[in-house]
C-alpha cells in the first residue's frame, strides 16, 4: 500500500481544479513517505484525492499523476506514454523530431521526452520521475526500439529537488551529429552536447510560419542556430541573423550549408547594441523576427524584462517599412499574454507606429497547455502589421 499523505482544504479544492502541483504549505501529514514515493493523497476527513509523486525537497512536494482511485503501475505509465503518442500523431506533422512528452500537460508531471529520428532526449526533474527513470528508459526501449536515449538533467530546477545534475547516453550508442527536417528545412543538431534537449523544439510551428511572411530584406535577432533564418530565407530576398554566441553561430552557418542558403548573413553581435545601430544608420526592413531568451526568470524580474522586451520591439518597429511584418515571441511564463500586448502597444505608440495583430501564436502543439495549469502556457508569439 502506498503511503497517505494529508493536504489542507485549500490543496484540496486546487486538486479538484485538477492543477497538478501541490506545495508543501498545504500538506498537514506526510507519514513515511519516501523521496520521489507514489503516495495515495487524501483530504481533512480522509476523502481520497488521487496519487501524486511526492518530493521531500521541492517547495512543491506533490505532483498528482492522477485525481482518481486508480493502482499505478508499470502499465499505468505504459498507458500514459501511448496516450501522449496518439496526441502526437494527431498533431505533429512534416518534422523529425518533437516532443513526445510534456509533462504536465501529458499528466506525466515533471517528465520531459522528445525525440530526434529514431533517438530520445529524456529529463527527469523531480524526485518521483528520477525515481522511475530507469522504467522510462525501458519502456522507451520496448515501444520504439530507439538508436539511443540521452538524459540531459541539468535542469536548475534538480538543485531544488536535492537532485545531481547529470548528462549522457542511457541506453543505446552515441548518435554523434543528427540531421532532422522541420517542414523541409534541415537542421543538425548534437542530442549529448546541444542547447537543451537538442534543440527549441517549442518555436517549431512558428518558424514554419514565418515563411507566409518572408519577403525583400528581413533581420532575424537572437537567431541562435538559425531557425527563423532558415525559414524566412525561403522567402526573402537577404536576411540578417544576429546572435551574441560565436558557438551558436557556427552551428547555425553549418545549417545554413545543409540547406544549400547562400542568403544569410551571421552576424556576432550584442542584439540590444546592433539594433541601436542599425537604427541609426537608418537600416529599413520588410520582415523582423525578435526571439529572445527569457528576460523574466522570476516575478522579481518582471519590470526590467517588460524594459528588454520593450526597447527591442521599440527599435524593430521604428525600422520596418510600412505595410513590414513583426513576428515576436516571449518565453517567459512570468510575462503574460496582456503584459507583452502592452507592451507592443506601448512600443508602437513611442515609435509612432499603427500596429495590428495577424496572428497570436503559442508554442507548438506537441507543447500543449493543460488549461488548469497556467504554469504550462509560456511562450507567446506575435505577428504584426506595422504602419
Amino acid at each position: 500500500m502506498p503511503t497517505t499523505v494529508t493536504i489542507t482544504k485549500r490543496g484540496a479544492e486546487r486538486a479538484r481544479a485538477r492543477h497538478c502541483w501541490i506545495y508543501r504549505s498545504d500538506v498537514t501529514e506526510a507519514g513515511s513517505a519516501r523521496p520521489g514515493e507514489v503516495v495515495r493523497v487524501v483530504e481533512l476527513g480522509g476523502r481520497v484525492t488521487g496519487y501524486a509523486l511526492y518530493s521531500s525537497r521541492s517547495q512543491i512536494a506533490l505532483r498528482f499523476v492522477s485525481f482518481e482511485e486508480e493502482q499505478i503501475d508499470r502499465d499505468f505509465w505504459r498507458r500514459r506514454l501511448l496516450s501522449a503518442e496518439i496526441l502526437r500523431k494527431e498533431v505533429v506533422r512534416n518534422t523529425t523530431a518533437y516532443r513526445l512528452v510534456y509533462g504536465e500537460s501529458d499528466l506525466l508531471p515533471s517528465l520531459i521526452v522528445d525525440r530526434y529520428n529514431d533517438a530520445f532526449v529524456i529529463q527527469t526533474l523531480s524526485q518521483g520521475t528520477d525515481a522511475l527513470k530507469q522504467m522510462w528508459i525501458e519502456l522507451l526501449a520496448e515501444l520504439y526500439n530507439p538508436r539511443a536515449i540521452i538524459e540531459r538533467n541539468e535542469a536548475r530546477v534538480r538543485d531544488l529537488e536535492g537532485l545531481p545534475r547529470k548528462a549522457g547516453i542511457v541506453y543505446g550508442s552515441d548518435p554523434g551529429e543528427l540531421v532532422i527536417e522541420e517542414d523541409g528545412v534541415r537542421f543538425a543538431v548534437n542530442l549529448v552536447e546541444g542547447q537543451k534537449t537538442g534543440a527549441f523544439l517549442d518555436q517549431r510551428e512558428n518558424r514554419v510560419a514565418s515563411e507566409t511572411y518572408a519577403r525583400g530584406r528581413a533581420l532575424d535577432c537572437f537567431t541562435f542556430q538559425g531557425g527563423f533564418a532558415l525559414h524566412m530565407a525561403r522567402g526573402a530576398e537577404s536576411v540578417i541573423a544576429v546572435d551574441v554566441s560565436g558557438a551558436a553561430l557556427a552551428q547555425a552557418k553549418r545549417n545554413a550549408e545543409l540547406n544549400q542558403a547562400s542568403n544569410i548573413e551571421f552576424i556576432e553581435a550584442n542584439v540590444f547594441d546592433l539594433l541601436r545601430q542599425l537604427e541609426e544608420k537608418g537600416e529599413r526592413f520588410d520582415v523582423i523576427n525578435l526571439d529572445p531568451p527569457a528576460f523574466a526568470k522570476n516575478r522579481a524580474s518582471i519590470d526590467a524584462a517588460m524594459r528588454g522586451y520593450k526597447e527591442i520591439n521599440l527599435r524593430a518597429m521604428k525600422m520596418l517599412k510600412d505595410g513590414g511584418t513583426l513576428i515576436t515571441s516571449t518565453c517567459s511564463y512570468h510575462m503574460s499574454e496582456t503584459q507583452f500586448l502592452n507592451v507592443l502597444a506601448n512600443a508602437a505608440g513611442d515609435a509612432g507606429r499603427s500596429a495590428r495583430i495577424i496572428e497570436k501564436r503559442t508554442q507548438a502543439r506537441d507543447h500543449p497547455v493543460l488549461i488548469s495549469m497556467p504554469e504550462t502556457y509560456y511562450l507567446k508569439c506575435m505577428i504584426l502589421r506595422i504602419g
